[in-house]
């Protein structure tokens, strides 16, 4: 309990000490999953992350993860989550921006070049847009994929498949085509009763 509240309040410190270093960028700040999670503006990201990658107190030089989140229902629906490590202070830091379809984030490539993948992972799946990002495109899905698959109101199933086709060199979209007819299972064993002749039963008879 004791390791929890000296964590809680290294962490507090922390959050003043960027509050009071970076007074315009007006974030707010809270503690939680044990770590110090900041929700800051598109405009001020940039200064924000500078200064904790910079700062000789801070040091937050390790870019852990970049990830969406989608909420459908908020008039800016996807937040941009960022996972910062400072190894000096054995510490970790979450940032939140919020955005929407059209309004994209500043990428974060000029401070941590390791952020292009992520940044493309989440336009990828999430169509979030990253201005000044050097090659902003699909990473994981093929080029003609329509939509953005990890988005809440992305259809679970569909009318179309993909395959690559030999002769043209490329993904192609059809028709779904079902190798059989679909079939209902009991789900039963041989043993409880069901009909089934299993191989070398037809002996018994």
């Amino acid at each position: 309990m004791s390791d929890m509240n000296e964590m809680e309040e290294t962490l507090a410190e922390l959050g003043a000490y960027i509050a009071q270093k970076m007074p315009d960028v007006g974030a707010d700040q809270v503690i939680a999953f044990g770590d110090l999670s900041i929700t800051v503006t598109r405009d001020n990201l940039l200064a924000l992350v500078r200064f904790l990658h910079d700062d000789s107190r801070l040091r937050f030089v390790s870019l852990i993860d970049i990830c969406g989140v989608d909420y459908p229902a908020r008039p800016e629906r996807f937040e941009v989550v960022y996972h910062l490590l400072s190894p000096m202070r054995n510490l970790r830091i979450r940032l939140k921006v919020c955005t929407d379809e059209a309004t994209p984030v500043p990428s974060l490539c000029e401070i941590f070049p390791g952020a292009n993948w992520y940044e493309r992972e989440a336009y990828d799946f999430y169509g979030i847009l990253f201005s000044a990002h050097p090659d902003l495109r699909r990473l994981l899905t093929d080029y003609g994929f329509d939509g953005y698959p990890l988005r809440k109101d992305f259809p679970t199933s569909g009318y179309v498949e993909l395959r690559y086709d030999e002769e043209r060199k490329r993904v192609v979209y059809e028709p779904v085509k079902l190798a059989q007819e679909f079939r209902s299972f009991d789900y039963l064993s041989p043993w409880e009763g069901v009909n089934y002749v299993l191989p070398g039963d037809e002996k018994a008879d």
